[in-house]
């Protein structure tokens, strides 16, 4: 497995975010990549743990009441490019208790570099958008950082991050913590999928498209993401350069309960609900996470026995009696092919959960394995009584 990004050819961080060619100077919300993943949960402490121990990721910074931040701690999580921040309340009049309380554990922030916060602010703000803080710079001996921040759906934000002039191991404020460097799963945030009520889909997709103008990547509808039992109706947007790309999802009428349904039940409105990470070695992450406890939906042997998939992928890097042996799935499109799998969900709430992917040249979300995902989703859907 690679250990590093810097040792990546252009191709294979193309297959693993799905990077393009774009002119950043046009754009007039220009975003560069996810700078973090923020989430608030009920117990940093040990959920920092979690993520080191099944995610294989390393500690890289920390703040807390150690290094005079009273109110939460704060733990910086780094995998490749990928950035996970883990915020939990100390004192029981936290804000971050509150949030706890109403949601559970979940994203609070989906946070984007950019190289000019003043100049995607200005746009935003024309656009109609809420800004929920101006632009500021916050210093220490590391140099400065420019931030603001925009309300999306639900309570969920993005920060606007530019630290070109920083080089600290992520704000000021944070000290840096040298974890225990485990062997690397996943290497990058491939995308991240937001939940949004009946009827907001459409709201939403048009503002990324004014407020950031994001442009759309995919629509799935109908009976593309449908079963006998549970509907929803999904269309994705993405930056310019593709290498961020929101699905947003909502509700459809159907016999019963969707995940949509159930999530933005138990969290109690719209957010994100599940964090796709790209791997080159999805056999091996798999492996791995097994091995440390993280739980992943299953696959039916009927899926891996059909003879129309395995004439619809043609060869793949991995054998289908392997990928069957893991419960991966398998999708083709015009531009190649992916490989995917999904973990249960990872709290007490059936709310967030994972993605890994393997992108070989595709660039899609792997529609032709909705149908198995789906019935995957609502037999633990089932399980759980919520169905």
């Amino acid at each position: 497995m690679t250990n590093s990004l810097d040792d990546l050819t252009y191709d294979q961080l193309r297959q693993l975010v799905g990077l393009v060619e774009h002119d950043s100077t046009a754009d007039p919300f220009p975003v560069r990549a996810m700078d973090a993943v923020v989430f608030n949960v009920g117990n940093a402490t040990q959920t920092a743990w979690f993520y080191q121990a099944a995610f294989g990721m390393r500690l890289v910074a920390y703040a807390g009441p150690e290094t005079g931040q009273a109110d939460h701690k704060s733990f910086v999580l780094k995998s490749g490019g990928a950035r996970f921040v883990i915020n939990g309340g100390v004192r029981p009049d936290s804000p971050l208790l509150d949030h706890h309380r109403r949601h559970g554990d979940g994203v609070t922030d989906l946070a984007l570099e950019v190289p000019d916060v003043d100049k995607c602010v200005a746009h935003a703000r024309a656009q109609g958008a809420t800004i929920l803080e101006e632009p500021h710079d916050i210093s220490d001996e590391h140099g400065v950082v420019r931030l603001a921040a925009i309300a999306t759906y639900g309570e969920t934000r993005h920060t606007l991050v530019d630290r070109s002039r920083y080089s600290g191991p992520y704000l000021p404020g944070y000290q840096a913590r040298d974890g225990v460097q485990r062997k690397r799963l996943f290497q990058a945030v491939d995308h991240c999928v937001g939940n949004v009520e009946l009827g907001k889909m459409d709201y939403w997709v048009d503002w990324y498209h004014r407020v950031m103008g994001f442009v759309n990547m995919a629509e799935f509808i109908g009976d593309d993401i449908a079963t006998d039992y549970s509907a929803l109706m999904s269309k994705v947007v993405s930056n310019g350069n593709h290498r961020v790309k929101f699905p947003l999802n909502e509700p459809a009428v159907a016999k019963k309960k969707s995940q949509i349904d159930e999530y933005l039940e138990f969290y109690e409105g719209a957010g994100c609900q599940h964090i796709a990470l790209a791997t080159n070695d999805i056999v091996g992450t798999v492996t791995a996470m097994r091995e440390a406890g993280v739980e992943f939906l299953d696959t039916p042997d009927s899926y891996y026995d059909d003879p129309e998939l395995r004439a619809r992928i043609g060869e793949v890097r991995v054998p289908i009696e392997t990928l069957k042996e893991h419960r991966i799935l398998v999708d083709r499109d015009e531009d190649g092919y992916l490989l995917q799998i999904f973990t249960k969900p990872i709290g007490d709430r059936p709310t967030v959960f994972y993605e890994l992917i393997e992108r070989h040249g595709s660039l899609g979300f792997g529609k032709g394995n909705f149908k198995a995902l789906f019935e995957a989703i609502e037999r633990e859907q089932e399980r759980r009584g919520n169905l």
